[in-house]
């Protein structure tokens, strides 16, 4: 008698999933019908692209630090390689191909493949470091990279390179990079891959004697964070023109990094959020604050970087933190999405009527032993005849 074959269980909808998708979708979305009904100035356009490659930068970044547990500050340098030399065969690629979004989309996956081979060129050596070792020794590498563009005429030199600007819907390419960039993180994270990747960072010691090949699994993550890098320099490139060597110092990667810290290690919607406030905050203080008010900008900054730090870590805070969490508010939307099918006779998950056992649970489950009481089996036995 064959057993009938049970229909495949229908996978759930799950909103943790997607939150990413629709908010930024939902940010991006605002804004398109903005431009198609009002039309959007320069520097809104601008504030945009920003804010798209500084959630790119973040991301790529926290799969280094947050999934890995890897202290990177050298995501200016592979940003660096991937504007240069992005920008410099947009340069070339603009003399034989008329449409400057085939050109936009060469470049892209020109810089960021150069940025992935110089993520492995690096991450070989590095890699066997740790902590602020590995930090100190891709901050190097930032540095030496923006010193060589900066020493090369075929790039411009100390003056930048020039590059040719895209127009105003570069926002809407940017912001489809994002999206692109959400769902390979977000999917190597949920992968098989993405827990033995998190198993290094938890043990690596145990993950090694898993089977897990360590070596493999911390090039791959570096490599796709210095591919995304790559193509945030190309973004960048396409709409500041020249491409300064200056915009890529060590004070760039440590402010990418702030943006994961604060978003919160390994979260992804926390990186998305920290990137575009610290963004939106850092415009706007060099655009209000100018002449003998600029050298405020840096202490406001730290002030807002000193709350958050704050409102992410104080104990005192932890109950507002909590009832106010992103978490909260999935699970109540969870719960308003999929009410528990609840009738009033339904039995109780944890009604012992219902858990089926060995033995009734009215039965005898203990007996009094008598201290002269002997046991079958500890009857010696007759010696046989």
């Amino acid at each position: 008698m064959t057993t009938p074959v049970s229909a495949p269980e229908k996978k759930k909808f799950r909103l943790k999933y997607y939150i990413n998708y629709l908010l930024v979708g939902a940010f991006f979305l605002i804004f398109l019908i903005m431009d198609m009904t009002m039309g959007l100035r320069t520097s809104s356009v601008q504030l945009l692209v920003k804010i798209a490659y500084s959630i790119i930068l973040a991301v790529s970044l926290n799969m280094v630090v947050g999934f890995l547990g890897e202290l990177s500050l050298g995501h200016a340098g592979f940003m660096c390689v991937g504007a240069y030399i992005g920008c410099f065969c947009a340069n070339y690629l603009h003399k034989v191909i008329p449409s400057p979004l085939v050109v936009l989309i060469l470049a892209m996956l020109i810089g960021g493949v150069v940025a992935a081979v110089f993520g492995f060129l690096i991450g070989l050596p590095t890699l066997r470091l740790k902590g602020d070792y590995l930090a100190i020794a891709t901050l190097a590498f930032g540095e030496i990279v923006r010193t060589v563009f900066k020493n090369l005429n075929a790039f411009g030199g100390a003056l930048g390179l020039t590059t040719k600007r895209y127009d105003n819907s570069l926002y809407i390419i940017a912001f489809l990079v994002v999206l692109f960039t959400l769902f390979v993180t977000q999917n190597l994270k949920r992968s098989k891959h993405g827990r033995a990747i998190e198993a290094i960072r938890d043990n690596e010691i145990a993950a090694r004697a898993m089977g897990v090949n360590v070596t493999y699994y911390k090039l791959m993550v570096f490599i796709i964070a210095a591919f995304f890098a790559g193509v945030a320099g190309v973004i960048y490139g396409h709409l500041v023109t020249p491409v300064s060597n200056t915009f890529f110092s060590f004070n760039y990667s440590i402010e990418i990094l702030v943006m994961v810290v604060l978003g919160g290690m390994g979260n992804v919607s926390g990186s998305i959020i920290a990137a575009t406030l610290l963004t939106f905050i850092n415009v706007q203080l060099t655009t209000q604050l100018s002449g003998d008010m600029a050298a405020l900008k840096y202490l406001i900054y730290a002030l807002i970087l000193i709350a958050m730090v704050l409102w992410n870590n104080a104990p005192a805070l932890r109950d507002v933190r909590e009832k106010f969490s992103l978490h909260r508010l999935l699970a109540f939307l969870n719960r308003k999405l999929h009410p528990a099918a609840e009738t009033p006779d339904a039995p109780e998950i944890a009604d012992w009527d219902k858990i089926p056992t060995k033995i009734p649970m009215d039965a005898l489950l203990s007996t009094d032993i008598k201290p002269d009481h002997t046991f079958e089996a500890d009857k010696p036995e007759k010696p046989s005849k």
